[in-house]
């Protein structure tokens, strides 16, 4: 769903706003995100950056959930969408900082989808999502992977890095969490992302493109049969030591 147009704010970041609409309409592609990552899904869950609700619909079962993003407009969005459901809290979060509001609180799951690449400051974020945690609580990150082909889309996407497994393992060691499950995810769209990122250098994801993608995920799924995995992104599943 698109984000409302007569919104009173508008997204600062046009790209990603375009970005998070054309990922709208790839309903596949979400629930295949929203499939790897169920598992590790508590009752009571905070996702950082929630956009305008793309893997959020998904989340809306549990006992609570707070949705949260930096911007007035995304949280417009997720209030029109979201905000007559009584277990949905919508609030402002720009990490590394915590609002009082936040820190008080404790959960069983945060979950932090394409975020942690958009900060500077990812380690002290790290930090700052384990201390939402309840002790034995789960981060459930999804980062993009394969610093090779960083391009032209994560420079338009606002992107610092792409993660290799190590640093995710390095920096899970220093914020305190023990990796309990990391894995590639989305073979296919390495090609994608390296013809359109470095060969084409383009600014956004084409949308024919997308639309063939998403008819075609039924089977890209089988992936995890594959004997050694390579993925676009990185699925990591950190828990809150005690």
């Amino acid at each position: 769903m698109s984000p409302s147009r007569d919104s009173v704010s508008l997204p600062q970041d046009a790209v990603g706003a375009s970005t998070l609409e054309r990922m709208a309409n790839a309903p596949a592609f979400n629930r295949w995100v929203y499939h790897r990552i169920s598992p590790w899904i508590g009752a009571r869950v905070l996702e950082v950056g929630s956009g305008i609700g793309n893997i959020s619909q998904f989340l809306t079962a549990g006992e609570d959930l707070v949705l949260t993003d930096t911007e007035q407009f995304y949280r417009d969005e997720l209030q029109r969408r979201f905000g007559n459901l009584p277990n949905v809290e919508i609030l402002s979060l720009s990490l590394p900082t915590i609002p009082d509001e936040l820190a008080r609180r404790e959960f069983d799951t945060v979950v932090c989808l394409n975020v942690l690449e958009h900060i500077e400051e990812d380690e002290e974020s790290l930090v700052a999502m384990r201390d939402l945690l309840a002790v034995g609580g789960r981060l459930v990150l999804l980062v993009p992977a394969l610093p090779a082909i960083y391009g032209t889309l994560d420079v338009a996407l606002g992107h610092c890095r792409r993660y290799t497994p190590d640093m995710l393992r390095l920096r899970y060691a220093a914020a305190g969490l023990d990796m309990r499950h990391l894995e590639y995810f989305n073979l296919a769209g390495v090609l994608g992302w390296l013809v359109t990122g470095r060969v084409l250098r383009r600014n956004m994801i084409p949308a024919g493109p997308l639309s063939l993608y998403d008819r075609l995920v039924p089977l890209f799924r089988l992936e995890r049969f594959l004997p050694v995995r390579i993925g676009q992104s990185l699925i990591a599943i950190g828990e809150r030591k005690s």
